[in-house]
């Protein structure tokens, strides 16, 4: 059985400030050199890792235009939803999204996070679960959702999607993640993430695999994005895991697309909002400026409700929507 696994695509219709190429034409040069690789290596699934688009209301024409590149891709292609793909880190949301749209005509499989799915070819069964973005995925107290527990009788191997801040070791003080050694219990034979657009190097703790790639895009303006190429990774499931990374080679160096200048002043507003985070921090205690991140540190100092946090939030998607 042989398994592509790509994420973070970010299909939008403009070019990030930072780009210097038309961003657009470039995505759409990735997504068909994928294309040609599911067909060149004989691949018999494909996993999305979330957030194929970078909002959940992206304009029709930009959805079509890209949906008749998804629709080159003979073979089922399943994702879970990220946060680019919802409205209010809510995926209860998503049958309101372009997403949910692809998933409704059958371009794509959107994995639920209570849903498994048992895939078979030359006599290996795989048993398939996800878990989309959630605004509280990354709570220490949550860290089950990356964590398979039940593997179904006779099946050869287990894969688990996640849309999360996955990461191999620790990250910025005030951003939620969670680590690879807090999951190392998973059941799942191989862990695939997205959401990090840095990715990490394949990792393997108790014969478990943790994956991702990084985003096979780079919209952000950090240096550490200027040397990485984008690529995707191929799965082969057989008697033993196979993993081998195949960089797009349609992906120009990162000098060639990202905007040094625009770096330069990333790297100063990115200072300035450090020390404005910092102030905010020591009047009012707050870690995270994200208006969900805010709710809930409210919510908690407060001592309201895990309902009332779950409906606060809900009417803030409900907001996002009613605003489009």
């Amino acid at each position: 059985m042989r398994i592509l696994f790509f994420t973070d695509t970010h299909i939008r219709g403009n070019n990030p400030k930072n780009r210097k190429d038309d961003f657009v034409k470039t995505l759409e040069n990735k997504l068909l050199e994928i294309v040609k690789i599911i067909n060149d290596n004989n691949i018999d699934y494909v996993i999305h890792g979330g957030d194929l688009f970078d909002r959940p209301d992206i304009s029709v024409s930009i959805v079509s235009r890209f949906a008749k590149i998804l629709k080159e891709i003979k073979i089922p292609l399943y994702i879970v939803s990220g946060n680019h793909d919802i409205f209010g880190h809510n995926p209860l949301t998503v049958g309101r999204t372009m997403l949910g749209l692809l998933n409704d005509l059958d371009f794509i499989h959107i994995i639920d996070d209570k849903e498994v799915i048992i895939l078979e070819k030359n006599n290996i069964k795989l048993q398939l679960t996800g878990q989309p973005y959630t605004y509280d995925i990354d709570n220490p107290l949550n860290k089950d959702k990356y964590i398979v527990k039940e593997i179904k009788d006779n099946v050869n191997y287990s894969i688990h999607v996640v849309h999360g801040m996955l990461l191999d070791k620790p990250f910025i003080k005030g951003i939620p993640y969670t680590l690879l050694e807090d999951i190392k219990g998973t059941k799942a034979d191989i862990t695939l993430s997205g959401h990090y657009h840095n990715g990490f190097k394949t990792t393997i703790i108790d014969n478990k695999y943790f994956i991702n790639p990084g985003s096979i895009v780079r919209i952000t303006n950090s240096l550490r994005e200027i040397n990485r190429i984008p690529q995707v990774v191929m799965l082969d499931l057989n008697d033993k895991i196979n993993i081998e990374y195949v960089p797009l080679k349609c992906a120009e160096e990162g000098e060639l697309v990202l905007d040094r200048s625009e770096i330069e002043k990333h790297i100063f507003k990115g200072e300035r909002i450090l020390e404005f985070k910092q102030t905010i921090d020591s009047a009012l205690n707050f870690e995270k400026m994200d208006i969900n991140d805010v709710l809930l540190e409210v919510s908690s100092s407060e001592g309201v409700s895990e309902e009332v946090k779950l409906e606060a939030l809900k009417r803030i998607a409900l907001i996002q929507m009613k605003n489009l």
